[in-house]
């Protein structure tokens, strides 16, 4: 099949499969129990949240690996080779793909014990931070390994090229996974705003995987697009379920993973440009916080918080946020385009 086409059928096929999972998955979670407990240090109005199913991430999870394993398949059937495209080292290109993917599903396990631990054990704030660290950790080193294995140490900077990493490859590594895993943790704190962002920042991927003829990364970024659109139509405001810890740490997962598989993962900064504002909002604010014994910047953090608290609505956030998102990938795609010619 074209690209063109894989790339579509992925999309739909993700989208369909995460929205029919909704009619399953959220009375399955009701019945087991899994309902999100909202603390008190949030604010006062997400009470109403309180029992609100979560680990619905299990459905753009879903989705998102059994239509990119359909597409692929189908292709491979078909006589197609869409898998490493025009890529000039076609195993490494596999590599990336895969272990990317294994690393995205290895966080959601994590983010799984996390909700778990919430839900089911009764024990608010889930894994303790150095427990979570540790395994992220593992999870971290594995995938680089992988890469370092397969010569994967460099990454390309628009307007200077490919940089050979070498040994700080790892130390660069663990900054650049630890920070977008959390980040886009941080971002899931009202309804629909995680999953329309990265649902954004997925079609960035998509452009710039096609552009550089890349169409497995394609396909597989169209699978994550078309994933958080489906799950979407149950997280809307007012939501019928939340991701909890396993869907946004898988998120986080795959956005480094693409980000990867493109061999720029700088460009986080620009497709990821709401998750680097609520991290940075949410380090200012401790920061701050501690250098003045209590004083604050934002009324709460992360800032989709602050603007709650300013009276925004929750929808009116999540379209603002993801607009500015939009904008970060325009810019990013832009730069891919024209610092690469």
């Amino acid at each position: 099949m074209s690209y063109k086409t894989g790339i579509i059928f992925s999309l739909i096929l993700s989208f369909a499969i995460a929205a029919l999972l909704g009619f399953a998955v959220i009375p399955w979670l009701r019945r087991l129990k899994f309902g999100q407990t909202i603390l008190d240090i949030g604010p006062a109005w997400h009470k109403s949240k309180q029992g609100i199913p979560t680990m619905g991430g299990i459905m753009f999870i879903i989705s998102t690996v059994v239509s990119f394993a359909v597409v692929l398949i189908t292709d491979k059937v078909t006589g197609g080779n869409l898998l490493v495209g025009d890529s000039l080292v076609p195993d490494s290109l596999k590599v990336k793909i895969f272990s990317g993917v294994l690393m995205a599903l290895g966080f959601g396990l994590i983010g799984f014990a996390d909700d778990y631990i919430k839900v089911v054990k009764k024990r608010n704030l889930g894994l303790t931070i150095t427990q979570k660290s540790i395994a992220q950790i593992l999870v971290m080193l594995a995938y680089l390994g992988a890469l370092f294995m397969s010569g994967n140490t460099f990454m390309n900077i628009p307007f200077v090229g490919n940089v050979n990493l070498g040994w700080f490859f790892w130390i660069f590594g663990i900054a650049v996974i630890y920070l977008t895993v959390n980040a886009v943790n941080f971002t899931d704190g009202i309804d629909g705003l995680c999953a329309s962002v990265t649902s954004t920042a997925a079609i960035a991927f998509t452009v710039i995987a096609v552009l550089k003829g890349l169409f497995g990364v394609s396909l597989l970024a169209a699978s994550l697009a078309g994933g958080c659109l489906g799950y979407l139509i149950w997280n809307w405001h007012p939501s019928k379920v939340i991701m909890g810890d396993m869907g946004s740490m898988f998120l986080g997962g795959m956005v480094v993973a693409l980000a990867y598989a493109i061999d720029a993962p700088l460009i986080i900064l620009f497709l990821g440009l709401i998750y680097v504002i609520e991290m940075l909002s949410d380090v200012l604010q401790i920061g701050y916080f501690r250098a003045t014994h209590g004083k604050r910047i934002f009324k709460m953090a992360p800032i989709h918080h602050h603007f709650e608290m300013c009276g925004w609505k929750e929808v009116k956030i999540v379209i603002v946020f993801t607009a500015i998102n939009i904008i970060g990938c325009v810019i990013g795609v832009a730069l891919f385009y024209f610092g690469n010619k």
